[in-house]
């Protein structure tokens, strides 16, 4: 039964605007600008940022460094012939990201917290070592990629870019201290960072925008490496940790106290989760874009991100370098604080164990340091990572589907019909290119 998040009307009822209110720390204004529109007082632009965040924290995760790999191997590669790859990897995830900020904002739980509730013991294990498996992967691609792009921005060896890295990440993680907002807030700036990177790659890169649009609505796949990086794309696109994260980011921000307070959460949620996951397509359709015009007619054969910011270098200038390293380690940073917040929720949700911000930092982090130090090529543990992520997929997927179907967990609210049959088919075309993948790669 849908689980009612009891409160007390006059703990919700905002207090007038005054000089305590104002001295009120950033989540206390927050939750008291969205406590206003939902007493049904008029709200403008203002109110209505107060709603976002959550979408905005998971689209990081669709930026990471493992995208930044995939996409310019696609881009170096076969040109503008994948776009239609990250455009469909893009509207999957916001699919199922507005499924899971529904979940958690319906419900009062987490996607998680469900699972260890109602499935039986030995799956609920099963599933979550698997998505501890994947949440390794993700920090492998995003701590990775953050020390990459540092080592070469500040001409460092690469493990004292990986300790840089955990020490900026680490700093990041401590805004949870003061709230869920000032952490937003410091997500969405860098998101926005990166937007402004790639638009100013865009105006840089002779781009064949002709070309670029024939291949986004266009599908094909050259040969097997096509599928690989295809799988690699949507695996770093539609992120398993993401999905379980939106989840938990809605499931108290706001309380709610009726179906109608539920309705106003949901409208403004599949908005940002709308304008958030348009902006992450946006920055990797770039990312694939900068690579086929940079890379594609004289160098397909560039597949690291060092070679490309080397390369970069001569074939656009200092500047398009430059601004790539700045939207790379703006990623990694981010990403992997975003990815050990999931991390933490992912255990808590699903063992009900927590340990401190540190050690889960520290954990996550041996595997990368593990990776350099046996000497594999750092792009290409990106890429791997990205299938690992893609084939750990379908079981959130899965799951949220169940979930939001049934009218037991989420009663009004449970998935119509066509969404539910969006959700399985998107579902089902991710299955199918693992098992076309895992199949080439046995025979």
């Amino acid at each position: 039964m849908r689980q009612e998040m009891a409160a007390d009307p006059a703990a919700i009822e905002p207090a007038p605007i005054d000089a305590a209110a104002r001295r009120a720390s950033l989540t206390e204004r927050t939750t008291a600008q969205t406590h206003e529109v939902l007493a049904g007082r008029p709200g403008g632009l203002r109110t209505a940022i107060a709603f976002a965040g959550p979408a905005v924290v998971a689209s990081i995760a669709y930026m990471d460094p493992g995208n930044f790999a995939t996409n310019i191997q696609a881009g170096a590669k076969y040109g503008y012939g994948l776009l239609w790859v990250v455009l469909l990897a893009n509207v999957i995830a916001m699919l199922f990201q507005g499924l899971s900020a529904k979940l958690g904002i319906v419900t009062g739980r987490n996607l998680a917290e469900l699972c260890r509730d109602r499935f039986p013991r030995p799956v609920v294990l099963a599933m979550w070592v698997v998505s501890e498996i994947a949440a390794m992967a993700t920090d492998l691609a995003e701590f990775l990629g953050g020390a990459i792009g540092l080592s070469l921005l500040l001409h460092m060896p690469l493990l004292a870019g990986m300790v840089a890295t955990a020490i900026i990440t680490y700093g990041l993680l401590m805004c949870e201290r003061f709230g869920f907002r000032p952490l937003e807030l410091v997500i969405g700036a860098i998101v926005g960072l990166i937007c402004i990177c790639y638009l100013a790659e865009m105006f840089i890169a002779p781009i064949d925008w002709s070309a670029a649009a024939f291949h986004t609505v266009t599908p094909q796949l050259a040969d097997s490496e096509a599928l690989l990086l295809a799988v690699g794309i949507i695996g770093a696109t539609v992120m398993p940790h993401a999905i379980y994260l939106h989840s938990a980011l809605t499931q108290a921000r706001v309380p709610v106290r009726s179906d109608d307070d539920r309705r106003i959460v949901l409208r403004f949620s599949n908005r940002e989760v709308i304008i958030a996951l348009s902006m992450a397509g946006i920055v990797n359709m770039a990312m694939v874009m900068m690579a086929s015009s940079a890379f594609h007619a004289g160098h397909p054969e560039v597949a690291e991100i060092e070679t490309a910011y080397h390369t970069l270098t001569p074939l656009l200038g200092g500047a398009a370098a430059g601004i790539f390293l700045v939207s790379l380690i703006a990623s990694g940073v981010s990403a992997s604080t975003v990815g050990t917040m999931a991390g933490q929720m992912i255990m808590q949700g699903f063992v009900g164990f927590r340990i401190p911000v540190w050690l889960r930092r520290l954990v996550t982090m041996v595997p990368a340091f593990i990776v350099i130090a046996l000497g594999v090529e750092p792009t290409k543990a990106l890429v791997i990572s990205q299938v690992v992520l893609s084939i750990a997929l379908p079981l959130p997927m899965i799951s949220l589907i169940i979930f939001t179907s049934r009218t037991d967990v989420m009663g009004t609210f449970a998935n119509r019909a066509v969404t539910r049959a969006l959700a399985i088919i998107a579902t089902a075309l991710v299955l199918g290119l693992n098992g076309v993948l895992i199949y080439q790669s046995l025979t």
